[in-house]
């Protein structure tokens, strides 16, 4: 079983824990970490912007990827939400196990 770091930015916390609970509930992760407020620095419309986001570690399997992805583009506030996916190489044995039984799966 393959895992991932799903990474996604949000304007607030309170926008990010609301939709790290509902992500949660609908058992595409098993741990959601937020982090910020952090200064983002990036292109849109044209030229350089910059706001204070929060960034959000989302934590699943592989399998649940595109069902994660269609829920963070229809629920995120951004029209062109950052939902990039980091392979988990190697990790804690215990804790990846952990995240299989979370989700309601097994890790064989």
């Amino acid at each position: 079983m393959s895992f991932l770091v799903v990474l996604t930015t949000l304007p607030t916390r309170a926008e990010g824990r609301r939709l790290a609970e509902r992500v949660l509930k609908k058992k595409l992760a098993a741990c959601v970490n937020i982090l910020g407020p952090a200064q983002s620095l990036f292109w849109w419309k044209g030229k350089v912007d910059s706001a204070k986001e929060c960034l959000l570690f989302i934590k699943t399997r592989q399998s649940h990827f595109n069902r994660l992805r269609t829920f963070l583009e229809k629920h995120h506030p951004y029209s062109v939400p950052e939902i990039i996916a980091l392979p988990v190489k190697k990790g804690n044995a215990s804790y990846l196990k952990w995240i299989a039984r979370s989700m309601g799966g097994r890790l064989n």
